[in-house]
């Protein structure tokens, strides 16, 4: 049977060979131009996702055994971030493929119980959370690079189906730190494609369908991903609605994003 793990890997590859492709093609303009990330230019997502690749690879390295020279997050931020946008970008590509090639290198039974101390929590979690919490990242920076040079990208399909169970099991506690669940009045079981979101005193993403929806999402698994981390806004909701007790711009609220 394939793992949650097995499968952050094979998204994770994917979603680095498309930016891999997509990098070499980007003209000067496009790398400063604005991402979706709306704070951000091309090459700025392209170099957190960079930096990102290079900080978390460290942990996990070191946990399968790996000799690794650690330096400090902060020496990595100011060295990425005195980076011209081209070296951002072609950073991005040796980075992420060395963090890649990492994990997939990664034995059966290190997938299975390698634990990793990521440094920000308060105890080492499985490489599942390690995997899944860069793959959250990969996903949704990856579509603000995509959509900065193409309005109607998307976040790719599989991650984004992994994404809800991923935040179904290992990644809930995320929820209690992103979502603001006292932007609604009322409980809201919102059904949408592969499960479903509940909104009470918390909120919680489930795989199993809802016996009895107070509400229903209209579009597709991807766009649910980008709901999650605040992404589903104009203009990039085309086709997007919700029916019932809940709004799409309350959801908005709900999840306004990172």
């Amino acid at each position: 049977m394939t793992s949650l793990a097995d499968r952050a890997i094979a998204a994770l590859r994917s979603n680095h060979d498309t930016l891999a492709a997509l990098v070499p093609t980007l003209s000067e303009d496009q790398l400063n131009g604005p991402s979706g990330a709306s704070e951000w230019t091309v090459a700025q997502a392209l170099s957190h996702l960079g930096s990102g690749a290079e900080i978390t690879r460290q942990p996990i390295a070191t946990a399968a055994g790996e000799q690794v020279e650690v330096e400090d997050n902060q020496t990595i931020w100011a060295r990425w971030d005195g980076s011209t946008p081209t070296e951002q970008a072609a950073g991005f590509v040796e980075h992420d493929a060395a963090y890649v090639a990492t994990v997939e290198a990664l034995t059966a039974d290190q997938r299975q119980s390698l634990m990793i101390d990521l440094g920000f929590l308060p105890k080492p979690v499985p490489l599942e959370v390690a995997l899944g919490m860069r793959l959250n990242e990969v996903a949704n920076h990856a579509w603000d690079v995509r959509v900065g040079v193409d309005p109607a990208a998307t976040v790719e399909a599989e991650s984004a189906e992994l994404l809800l169970e991923l935040f179904d099991g290992p990644l809930s506690f995320l929820l209690g730190f992103s979502a603001k669940a006292d932007q609604v009045d009322q409980e809201v079981r919102l059904a949408v494609p592969g499960g479903g979101i509940e909104i009470t005193d918390g909120v919680s993403v489930t795989t199993e369908p809802f016996a009895e929806p107070t509400a229903t999402f209209d579009g597709p698994a991807e766009a649910v991903a980008r709901l999650l981390t605040g992404r589903l806004r104009a203009p990039y909701d085309a086709g997007v609605g919700v029916t019932g007790n809940v709004t799409l711009d309350e959801l908005r609220k709900v999840f306004p994003g990172y």
